[in-house]
């Protein structure tokens, strides 16, 4: 079976990066198709035989893609994939725009349906007169997905939570959910810090409001309880003027084994916003420890309520004061997060694509 991969954008790291160096193992011949490549940026594509776009050679298109609403459509169905059986997007945008014969099987494995316009609001609001443009060009962007949104063959969806919103905004059928593998290998327990009484909590998130570390700073100023947030963003600076002495900033920039150990010796992970997915939630769990997160968010799909983590409606506060009068079993969070392995990931992409490429 001759596949061939396409993704959004090669000019970042993230968990859909992970997503697609997963799938390069089980599909290493695989060639990987995208508008634009960055390979400063992008040094874990090394592996790949990457297949840029005509945008590649257009000024700021590789880090100001929200320039060219109108060009990265057309740049996906510029790519001619006849001498392929089988297609596999991997995309939150514009990647399912590709356009595939009828002896070519398109997958498309979606992170959420086209961020930038069905999440507007949330997505633009971060983005300042880079986000004005996208707003002015929606209306017609969203017909335009909607057309795209009917190519491929086939959808799986990265949660149940992306699966909703698939068939709420392109009316399509998803046939299964496969949930992004975790390197829990990364993040193990720490057998001392089990004895320790844990001083604070951890949030890792991007800053940008619609992750709502705003609300995360606002209850955590208000109980008094120490806090530490890693991770960078365009709200960096508003959130370091009005946190508190007992919060502290970590920074975007630690390693793995950094990253374990603040797992390793927190409380609990917190997070105040709404995930597609939340593979940070996993990871704290596969180093032993609970989560607290919104009961609407993609992280909950990953939480055993009351077992390896606590869910809330609209009050954190509750939940962190329920959570505090519970003791919770490392080694049950760790087996949880032992459930969304890599291994597990790759058996059931590979089982899905084999059944769907002999469905047709």
């Amino acid at each position: 079976m001759k596949l061939a991969l396409v993704y959004d954008r090669v000019n970042k790291w993230g968990g859909a990066e992970r997503v697609l160096l997963a799938l390069h193992d089980i599909w290493p011949e695989a060639p990987l198709f995208t508008a634009v490549y960055d390979k400063k940026r992008a040094a874990w594509a090394d592996i790949f035989e990457v297949h840029p776009s005509f945008l590649q050679h257009i000024p700021l298109a590789k880090t100001h893609h929200e320039l060219f609403p109108w060009l990265t459509p057309m740049a996906f169905e510029s790519f001619d994939f006849s001498g392929y059986d089988v297609v596999l997007s991997v995309t939150s945008a514009e990647a399912k725009d590709v356009i595939t014969k009828p002896g070519t099987v398109h997958i498309c494995y979606c992170l959420t349906p086209t961020r930038y316009l069905w999440n507007a609001r949330v997505e633009h609001e971060s983005l300042g007169f880079n986000g004005a443009m996208l707003t002015l060009w929606s209306p017609i962007l969203k017909k335009w997905d909607l057309v795209a949104a009917a190519r491929p063959d086939y959808y799986l969806a990265i949660s149940k939570r992306i699966a909703g919103r698939i068939e709420k905004y392109y009316h399509r059928t998803v046939e299964k959910v496969i949930y992004p593998p975790v390197d829990v290998e990364k993040f193990k327990i720490n057998e001392k810090s089990k004895m320790k009484n844990e001083k604070y909590f951890l949030c890792v998130s991007r800053l940008v409001p619609y992750k709502r570390v705003d609300l995360v700073v606002k209850v955590f100023n208000k109980l008094g309880w120490k806090l530490k947030i890693a991770g960078t963003g365009s709200q960096e600076q508003e959130l370091r003027r009005f946190a508190n002495k007992n919060i502290e900033f970590l920074g975007g920039d630690l390693t793995d084994s950094e990253l374990a150990a603040y797992y390793q010796e927190c409380s609990a992970f917190v997070a105040g916003g709404e995930e597609d997915f939340g593979i940070v939630a996993l990871e704290a769990q596969a180093a032993g420890k609970p989560v607290i997160c919104p009961r609407n968010s993609g992280m909950a799909e990953t939480v055993i309520e009351g077992k390896t983590g606590e869910l809330f409606d609209d009050d954190l506060v509750g939940a962190l004061h329920k959570f505090r009068k519970k003791r919770y079993d490392s080694d049950l969070c760790r087996k949880n997060a032992e459930e969304f392995s890599v291994i597990r990931f790759q058996k059931e992409m590979r089982e899905e694509v084999l059944r769907l490429s002999n469905k047709l």
